[in-house]
């Protein structure tokens, strides 16, 4: 029996979220109609920017649903006994996050109902084909995984299934990173190292998205989250992950700066393009990096506590950097003709605005509705959360 399920308070707040969380998703269920029946003019979103804030949502969830699965693999693929306790809750973390930000990117992107014809007629030369591909095949591997994991007699399967996962995570991440990477119309995304960058943020955000599920399901039903010894590694793995996010970004714009055709750019981001730099310095760097290794490294700091607010800081910061990332680099205009100025009735070689409208952020905020009521109704109806107190194996005597 679900750990959901076993008192009368854990009952009674289940069905508190369940409510409040529905509600969310259907003011956002709204939000898309109404933008589905007026069109893109009631939404900031215009010819030069047309990826706009729910591809923010949308984005964060697939990149950070790679990366709660890591936690999986850990157990699983790299022999850590530790973790595979948690492994159940990881998968559905997963499953969760991926359904919320696909269901973002359906209803933004428009006529939701033709959906089954990109389901089913695919354009191999198309990276957004290929990405078809990817989401549907890690819900198809992340189911066989629960159930090798919740099933003694699949338990021989769970190694291969999880060497499965962890390599189609990977490949997922790279194809989402590969959108940005390949496209020609963008000058802004032109680099091979946004598919390692995206992998490297998938580690930082999947692990803080997890942490937070972990935490909340664990409170919601009258269990201690975490083992202090497994606590204490968990904080330090979050940790390294956002250092090597950092390291990443870092990288990508060390190289843009490197190019001399991407100085312009990189000095709009950086410098000059409101409100881009500030998101980037103020909301990624300091509140979304800075302030998160601070609180997972000082002594005086260990708590879960502490480690719950660097995990919501890492995922507030995710979505800054993001806005960064997809808005900013729409708005920086192609250079179409190197060395010249164009300029037309289309505002061609002009930096474009952005500001995002009130149904846009809605039906970003329902695909985080959509992801919570998932990951609530599957941990009430599987036996999904660890034991209170996850043992660590003892240390091998010393020799």
């Amino acid at each position: 029996m679900s750990a959901l399920a076993s008192s009368s308070s854990a009952r009674r707040a289940f069905w508190m979220l369940l409510a409040a969380g529905s509600l969310v998703l259907a003011v956002a269920l709204g939000a898309a109609h109404y933008m589905e029946e007026h069109g893109h003019a009631v939404t900031g979103m215009n010819n030069q920017v047309v990826w706009g804030l729910p591809h923010v949502f949308a984005i964060f969830l697939i990149v950070a649903a790679s990366g709660a699965l890591n936690v999986a693999s850990v157990g699983s693929v790299f022999g850590e006994t530790a973790y595979k306790p948690l492994a159940p809750l990881s998968v559905l973390t997963t499953v969760a996050l991926l359904a919320g930000g696909l269901m973002v990117l359906v209803l933004d992107l428009g006529r939701p109902e033709r959906l089954v014809v990109a389901a089913t007629h695919y354009n191999f030369r198309s990276i957004f084909a290929w990405n078809m591909i990817l989401y549907n095949g890690l819900f198809a591997i992340c189911a066989l995984y629960l159930w090798s994991l919740l099933e003694r007699r699949m338990g021989a399967l769970t190694g291969t299934v999880g060497l499965a996962a962890f390599a189609w995570r990977i490949i997922l991440t790279t194809g989402t990173g590969s959108i940005f990477g390949f496209l020609v119309s963008r000058q802004a995304y032109a680099s091979g190292v946004i598919a390692p960058l995206f992998i490297a943020l998938s580690l930082a955000w999947g692990l803080a998205a997890f942490y937070l599920a972990q935490c909340g399901l664990a409170r919601l039903a009258g269990q201690e989250a975490w083992d202090e010894a497994l606590h204490a590694r968990v904080r330090r793995l979050l940790g390294i992950f956002v250092i090597a996010a950092l390291y990443f970004v870092v990288v990508h714009h060390m190289t843009n700066l490197y190019w001399a055709k991407q100085a312009a750019f990189e000095r709009f981001i950086l410098v000059s393009g409101t409100p881009y730099p500030a998101l980037l310095w103020g909301g990624y760097v300091v509140l979304g990096t800075a302030v998160p290794l601070l609180l997972l490294f000082h002594p005086r700091l260990s708590g879960p506590r502490a480690t719950a607010a660097a995990s919501v800081l890492v995922s507030l910061g995710a979505l800054a950097f993001l806005y960064v990332f997809i808005i900013g680099g729409q708005a920086w205009p192609l250079e179409i003709f190197p060395g010249y100025e164009a300029s037309s009735s289309f505002h061609d070689g002009r930096v474009d605005g952005y500001s995002p409208s009130l149904p846009e952020f809605l039906l970003g905020l329902g695909g985080l509705a959509a992801s919570f009521l998932i990951g609530l109704a599957g941990a009430r109806a599987l036996p999904i959360l660890a034991p209170p107190k996850v043992a660590m194996p003892a240390a091998a005597p010393a020799k």
